[in-house]
Order: C-alpha cells, then sequence, then structure tokens
C-alpha cells in the first residue's frame, strides 16, 4: 500500500506551532478578556484540532471521501450542540440558589 510521505520538516513545523499555540494559550489564560476568554481559548483549540487532523491524520493528503466523512461528523457535531443549547439557553434559571432556612425548625425539631 502505498502513502502520501510527509517530510520530517513538516511534521516538526507542525510540532512547534502546536508548542506556540500552548503556550499562547497560557499566556492568554493570565489576562482578563471578559467574555472573549471562551472564545480566545476556543480559537487556539481548533486550530490546535485542525493542525492535528490535516497533518498528523493525513486528511490533508487523504482521499475525498474522507474529507467527506469527517465534514459530516463535524455537521452532526453542530446538530447536536445546537439542539443541546437551545435547550440549555431557554430554560430559566434562578441567579442563586433559595436558603436553606426552611429546614432550620425540622433539625431543631429533630434535636
Amino acid at each position: 500500500m502505498s502513502g502520501h510521505v510527509v517530510p520530517v520538516r513538516v511534521y516538526m513545523g507542525v510540532f512547534l506551532a502546536l508548542l506556540a499555540l500552548t503556550g499562547l494559550t497560557t499566556w492568554v489564560s493570565y489576562f482578563d478578556l471578559g467574555p472573549m476568554n471562551t472564545v480566545v481559548a476556543l480559537a487556539i483549540a481548533v486550530t490546535k484540532m485542525l493542525l492535528v487532523i490535516l497533518f498528523f491524520m493525513h486528511v490533508k493528503y487523504s482521499s475525498g471521501l474522507t474529507r467527506l466523512v469527517i465534514v459530516a461528523g463535524f455537521f452532526w457535531f453542530a446538530i447536536l450542540a445546537t439542539l443541546t443549547l437551545s435547550d440549555e439557553l431557554t430554560r430559566n434559571w434562578s441567579p442563586s440558589p433559595a436558603p436553606w432556612s426552611f429546614l432550620l425548625p425540622l433539625i431543631r425539631g429533630l434535636l
């Protein structure tokens, strides 16, 4: 079986990019970006994920059917995440739990 031969230079470049992105993730975590913390962290994580999928999993050099299966997997994940978030974001969550003070008379009655 003949496969695509990737030069070691490409692997080393991807490895160094992954190390740099990991360092960037650590460096950014020390700053308070408010609601953008999650967005920046996810953007860096998606970049690292794409590097791993494209080069270490050889998707960049694979056939169209393999790419189609991977895109279908991401599409399915997007459907599941959308349905989960549509349920999660439409619930009325109370910002703080109710106090447990109603239990004090019951506890005193048992003692």
